[in-house]
């Protein structure tokens, strides 16, 4: 189940709400003694979180279907997506899954219950396993807006309390409000520099198209030079991906790929989703100020699309 993004959260006592971790959005099931950590698009996570697959094992049930989020924090409990990205060159963070709702508990399903009856289930199942429970917020849309953006987490998810859960589903009784601009885009290609890459190209889909929205230098060390152009290596292409490159105009920020700058890029196949922040999109429809931050597992490019 997957949440709209709003611009203003709603209000009353039917919505409660949480706080949007910045991290991989991931199933745990448990059947006795196997644990199985599988991503939003059905990738198996379970090797690279041996720690939260520990920890799923002591949960309070024989079988169960968990939804939630794995997020590294530091020391102070703050989330960091390129931590989680880059877990080996930051050793300041560890890694946790907070659990924020239930979908099956020892053989039964739980879908069709409302949302506030699946979460009383949730800390008899979750407390004292080392699993971690996604608190529910108190105060009004305002309050919690104000307080999440006090602390610099990245923004708030509102819930319907009445609402089933639809897998797969992005309707209203799920809707979150982002207070950092930042979003998915597939990485088309790269300009080639230090350690690799220079900058990557990176776009979001209209359709069945690959609509070029900018190129991403900013947010860059050498040890993530190193580990993009490891990934995007065994992509290279002779084919530009973009249905709208070369650009028609020179872009006033410097978004743009002119034809004689198409020579310098180096194409890939449009496979790997970047997590990238930004200022705004310019009236050009290309990023302002972007810098990246991590390569998404649990995305899949042909449903990366402009978020308003």
């Amino acid at each position: 189940m997957v949440a709209t993004l709003v611009k203003t959260l709603p209000e009353g006592p039917a919505w409660l709400y949480e706080a949007k971790l910045d991290g991989y959005r991931a199933m745990i099931r448990k059947d006795g003694g196997d644990v199985r950590i599988r991503s939003r698009n059905d990738k198996d996570l379970t090797a690279a979180y041996p720690g939260v697959q520990e920890a799923a094992r002591r949960i309070h049930a024989d079988r169960a279907l968990l939804d939630g989020e794995i997020v590294a924090v530091d020391r102070t409990g703050r989330p960091s997506f390129q931590a989680l990205q880059h877990g080996a060159a930051h050793r300041d963070h560890h890694i946790v899954f907070y659990a924020f709702d239930l979908l099956h508990l020892d053989g039964i399903d739980l879908t069709g219950l409302p949302l506030d009856q699946r979460k009383e289930r949730l800390p008899a199942v979750v407390t004292g396993s080392g699993l971690l429970l996604s608190p529910v917020l108190p105060g009004t849309a305002e309050q919690v807006t104000a307080a999440v953006r006090q602390i610099g987490l990245e923004g708030v998810v509102a819930k319907r309390r009445d609402a089933r859960y639809m897998a797969g589903a992005r309707g209203m009784a799920w809707v979150k409000l982002k207070l950092d601009r930042q979003q998915e885009f597939v990485i088309g290609g790269y300009r080639p520099g230090p350690a690799g890459v220079d900058a990557v190209l990176v776009g979001v889909y209209e359709v069945r198209a690959l609509r070029f929205a900018g190129k991403v230098r900013a947010g860059f060390t050498p040890h993530v030079r190193r580990e993009v152009f490891a990934a995007l290596r065994p992509l290279h292409t002779a084919s530009c991906p973009f249905a709208d490159l070369p650009s028609s105009r020179p872009s006033r920020w410097g978004a743009g790929v002119t034809p004689e700058q198409m020579a310098e890029m180096q194409w890939v196949r449009p496979s790997l989703v970047a997590q990238v922040r930004f200022v705004e999109w310019t009236a050009d429809h290309h990023l302002r100020h972007a810098a990246f931050l991590g390569l998404r597992a649990d995305k899949a490019a042909h449903q990366v699309r402009r978020e308003e």
